[in-house]
């Protein structure tokens, strides 16, 4: 740092001097001891600092600021779309097909499809011949499958296995419990079939078919001639089918949804071209007793009709 000349000082010294001579009338102003001193510095100060800003000491190094490294975003990963056509294209590889494990079933007769395992049951669809159902389960015999109802693809039925056959993995089929056996309704239908006739006699054949659930025992049979008003009549413990003069075929019983040809009693005359109301009641116990139901038909004979 250079020191103030002397040439500054004596300057200063000989301004203030002259200032003092100019107004005499005004009171002489007390000086400052430290006031020289303070200028003084005060210029040596503003020197040293004009000074300092344009020297740079020999042994040292401007250093530029290091800028702040620059981030670059990574790209995101590229991204796989499928080509819409595969330049490469591969051969389908066989495979061997294995069997269906889920047990289907078939008949070779037409089998009807109950409520339950039993012709007691109420009969709900049927399987025909060619056609193929799902099996579900079984009874405990074997003898009744529990299958998809074919007429009905959202309901199950029991069908019979006499005519069945059954594809499939069965073996691990469960076995169910029926349902309690329904109280059986008697009920029948009876149609005109044909007339016959042996030494001066003359009948008719009725068909009856059983389409309750219950076994018929005997029979009640009244025919009543609406031309000539001329009433036959017979009951009988057996439902016998007399063939004219040549045989006579009978059975005990009625079974469910057993169909039989039963022969009426006899006129003296022959009562064909005329009109014939004939009353049929079956009973559930033999000699007309037991649970009985009774239905009406009319017709006109017709000489071998059926």
């Amino acid at each position: 740092m250079r020191k103030p000349t002397p040439i500054l000082v004596s300057i200063t010294v000989l301004f203030l001097v002259s200032l003092a001579c100019a107004t005499p009338n005004l009171p002489a102003p007390t000086q400052d001891a430290n006031f020289l001193g303070t200028a003084i510095m005060a210029t040596m100060a503003s020197g040293a600092t004009q000074t300092a800003a344009a020297v740079v000491p020999p042994s040292a190094t401007v250093v530029s600021p290091t800028p702040w490294p620059t981030f670059t975003p990574v790209p995101p990963l590229a991204t796989f779309t499928p080509s819409a056509s595969p330049s490469a294209t591969s051969s389908p590889t066989a495979t061997a097909t294995s069997t269906s494990l889920v047990p289907l079933i078939s008949v070779s007769v037409p089998t009807n499809c109950r409520t339950g395992p039993g012709k007691i049951y109420d009969r709900v669809g049927a399987l025909l011949v060619g056609e193929v159902a799902e099996v579900v389960g079984r009874n405990a015999t074997g003898n009744y499958w529990y299958i998809r109802n074919p007429r009905q693809p959202n309901g199950f039925c029991w069908l019979w296995g006499e005519y069945a056959t059954v594809t499939g993995n069965f073996a691990a089929l469960p076995v169910f419990t029926p349902p309690p056996t329904p109280t059986p309704v008697p009920n029948f239908r009876a149609v005109y079939a044909s007339r016959e006739t042996c030494n001066n006699r003359w009948w008719v054949d009725i068909r009856l078919r059983n389409t309750g659930g219950m076994e018929f025992q005997s029979i009640s049979l009244v025919v009543r001639d609406l031309t000539t008003d001329v009433v036959v009549s017979m009951s009988s413990d057996v439902f016998a089918n007399v063939d004219g003069c040549l045989s006579t075929e009978s059975r005990d019983a009625l079974l469910p949804d057993a169909i039989r040809l039963v022969s009426g009693p006899a006129f003296t005359y022959n009562p064909t071209g005329h009109v014939l109301r004939a009353r049929i009641t079956l009973c559930s116990g033999e000699g007309q007793n037991g649970m009985c139901i009774t239905k009406t038909i009319k017709f006109r004979v017709v000489p071998g009709s059926d």
